[in-house]
């Protein structure tokens, strides 16, 4: 898979590791790179099957498998102990390396995402693969950001979002690979197995999430044992890029908060 790493690179430089949602490229974490940069070794990376990690994913591709292929990779590159970023799937990501205790796993950040798909979710996607089998991947691109951005959010950075589509179109992954990641995140349910996830955990919702209701969040905070959940009103499901300023800050109060925090048991 291809990997990347950006900010300080020196021994004591503490290290993130961010894991991108269904699209699963390192550039969704562009916003992150020059402020967290500072302070933080980054690790971004294309998850196998999109961008720059070209392959063709089996029918029972699942997001044990993908916790199971971040392992490995972090694992080929010496990387030791880091802290998670995750959004949507990329957070699921985050919890089943959190139930497989995963070596060096310090702390979670999980943005929008869930332990059980709601039926609003499942209804979002059940829509976009209507339009990617009826229409195609151009259909498909174009709505992508009516269930990512706030409407005043799209308006006003149209033009931007104009010239993203026609790259994303000419690098739109095999149908099947997508088709197979959606499966697996709507079929992912960890259920009591949260419970053995002790890692300090920040939860990121946002109320106005077209994709993901905010509550799903919620229930994750009750469901594991050391998680704080913060919520905002405003921003999307994407929010890492429509308020990169407050998510950056929500994250940096967060690990240097856990770091001198004790893990309890609950």
């Amino acid at each position: 898979m291809h990997i990347e790493f950006h900010g300080r690179q020196d021994a004591n430089a503490p290290t993130l590791v961010f894991s991108s949602g269904l699209g699963g490229a390192a550039h969704f974490w562009a916003p992150q790179l020059q402020e967290l940069g500072r302070n933080y070794r980054i690790v971004l990376y294309d998850q196998l099957g999109t961008g720059r990690s070209p392959a063709l994913l089996p029918e029972n591709h699942s997001i044990a498998n993908m916790a199971a292929g971040l392992r490995a990779l972090l694992a080929t590159h010496g990387v030791g102990e880091y802290h998670f970023v995750g959004h949507a799937l990329g957070g699921l990501i985050g919890l089943e390396l959190g139930v497989q205790q995963a070596p060096g796993l310090c702390t979670l950040t999980l943005m929008n995402a869930w332990a059980t798909a709601s039926p609003h979710t499942e209804r979002c996607f059940a829509v976009r693969k209507k339009l990617l089998a009826g229409v195609g991947p151009a259909a498909y691109v174009e709505a992508q950001p009516l269930f990512l951005y706030p409407p005043t959010w799209i308006a006003e950075h149209s033009e931007r979002l104009r010239a993203e589509e026609s790259q994303q179109v000419l690098d739109f992954p095999p149908v099947n690979n997508l088709l197979c990641r959606i499966r697996a995140l709507l079929s992912f349910s960890p259920g009591e197995r949260l419970h053995a996830i002790k890692q300090p955990t920040l939860l990121i919702a946002n109320r106005d999430d077209m994709l993901v209701p905010w509550n799903c969040s919620q229930a994750l905070e009750q469901a594991l044992p050391n998680a704080q959940l913060k919520v905002f009103d405003y921003d999307g499901h994407a929010s890492s890029v429509t308020c990169a300023e407050t998510v950056n800050k929500t994250l940096r109060d967060f690990i240097v908060n856990a770091a001198q925090t004790p893990i309890t048991s609950a």
